[in-house]
């Protein structure tokens, strides 16, 4: 029987494995083993709403193992740590336990077709101090260890009789991810008062943003940019555009100028690449985010049975552009993927891959959510905010809930979470 070996369980690796565990997996034709470091999966998305504590892994989460147990497919819990293309095998490195025992041994896996769905991780730049003292928001982990430090700042800050104190916050990069962390933090900061820190608000918090570029949101069309600029403004956010960092230290950061931003936490989402183990691995031919470089069918440029999906796979378009490391891109890699392998078996022709931008949105918490619709839905870009907005950003997580889970469980999970909602508390608190 064919090994089919998926290494990294994000919105694309898992995406592909629910598909290939319908078809092959189900009628045997093939053995599926999915590869992920973590226990648990959560939509990259919301991982910074997992840092500021909306959402809880438990409920939001999908437990590889269990999934795997219903779906046709085995999961194997381990990082990859070397791949040996002609004997068509990965190494997992030992799994090791917080107290330091080992639990799993080094472990070898064969495989016929192998997918690397590794992600990215945070792309400091080699700036001075910021691996020490900066927070990334790149996996579960990370953003569970966010959660806990920004947990302990609103304790220390409620419990203080100088009701002037507050927490400085500073969040470098002003992409997505840190827009819409800094609304979240505001948001959180008012809940928290409802949850044993009477003495705690928004009022009490500073929230800085730090972009090098020209101004936030540079992926995006200007008008969303400037509407979530003045969205932000009004929670108070203190937005430094044409500012790049130098350095950070214990107490805050140091700017190209020589000015200081003071921060009591500081997180770093100033841009990704792809995990620097590609690199070192010397199989593939990589751009300068390391990722690697595929033909039209998202297979590697250096090796055929080895296909590349999601925010680690380089594909550079007839624009001269290279495709976004979104999640809507690892989705509709992982259609096109799903359809090759799948081919392989059935006799069927392979498709090229052509990414379809359909939009961007950017959920400001509570406060706002902007956008713009593009590719089939609109000749041209069509901006959109308020509700419509809303529904649209919401819509993006249901489609990722029916690829994983099917469309009948997935909807049921959806149900499961609105239910839970209604009865859970709204901030958590470990």
């Amino acid at each position: 029987m064919q090994k089919i070996v998926i290494v990294g369980g994000g919105a694309g690796g898992l995406e592909l494995a629910s598909r290939l565990s319908r078809t092959l997996g189900r009628k045997k034709q093939a053995e599926i083993t999915l590869v992920d470091r973590s226990r648990t999966h959560i939509w990259k998305p919301l991982l910074h709403e997992v840092a500021a504590g909306v959402i809880d892994k438990h409920s939001d989460g999908v437990d590889y193992a269990i999934h795997a147990a219903a779906h046709h497919y085995r999961f194997q819990l381990g990082e990859m740590c070397s791949l040996n293309a002609q004997a068509q095998t990965i190494t997992l490195s030992p799994l090791i336990d917080e107290e330091g025992t080992q639990v799993l041994p080094e472990r070898e896996i064969h495989y016929d077709q192998l997918v690397l769905a590794v992600g990215s991780v945070s792309n400091d730049f080699g700036t001075p101090g910021v691996a020490e003292h900066c927070y990334f928001l790149d996996s579960l982990k990370q953003a569970e260890r966010f959660h806990r430090a920004l947990l302990n700042q609103l304790i220390r800050i409620n419990q203080q009789e100088d009701k002037d104190a507050r927490i400085d916050v500073a969040i470098v990069g002003a992409g997505a991810t840190g827009t819409e962390l800094a609304a979240q933090l505001h948001h959180v900061a008012n809940l928290s008062k409802a949850y044993g820190m009477p003495d705690m608000s928004a009022s009490r918090l500073k929230i800085t943003i730090v972009e090098a570029g020209e101004r936030i949101l540079p992926a995006l069309p200007e008008r969303i940019a400037n509407s979530a600029r003045k969205a932000l403004h009004k929670l108070g956010v203190d937005i430094k555009e044409q500012t790049m960092v130098a350095e950070a230290d214990a107490k805050g950061l140091i700017t190209k100028g020589g000015g200081r931003i003071d921060a009591d936490l500081m997180v770093w989402a100033a841009g990704v690449k792809a995990p620097d183990f590609i690199t070192k691995l010397a199989l593939f031919e990589t751009n300068r985010a390391n990722q690697i470089l595929v033909d039209k069918q998202l297979r590697s440029s250096s090796h055929k049975n080895i296909w590349v999906l999601g925010d680690c796979c380089g594909f550079q378009q007839e624009n001269g552009k290279w495709v976004p490391p979104r999640a809507q891109s690892a989705h509709q890699m992982a259609d096109i993927v799903a359809h090759n392998i799948t081919s392989l078996f059935t006799q069927k022709d392979t498709k090229d891959f052509t990414y379809k931008d359909y939009g961007s949105l950017v959920h400001l918490s509570k406060y706002s959510t902007v956008g713009s619709l593009m590719g089939s839905l609109s000749n041209s870009s069509m901006f959109i905010e308020g509700r419509l907005a809303k529904l649209v950003y919401v819509s993006l997580y249901n489609m990722h809930q029916f690829a994983v889970h099917g469309k009948i469980k997935g909807a049921l999970k959806l149900l499961v979470k609105k239910l839970s909602q209604a009865i859970s508390p709204k901030l958590k608190l470990h």
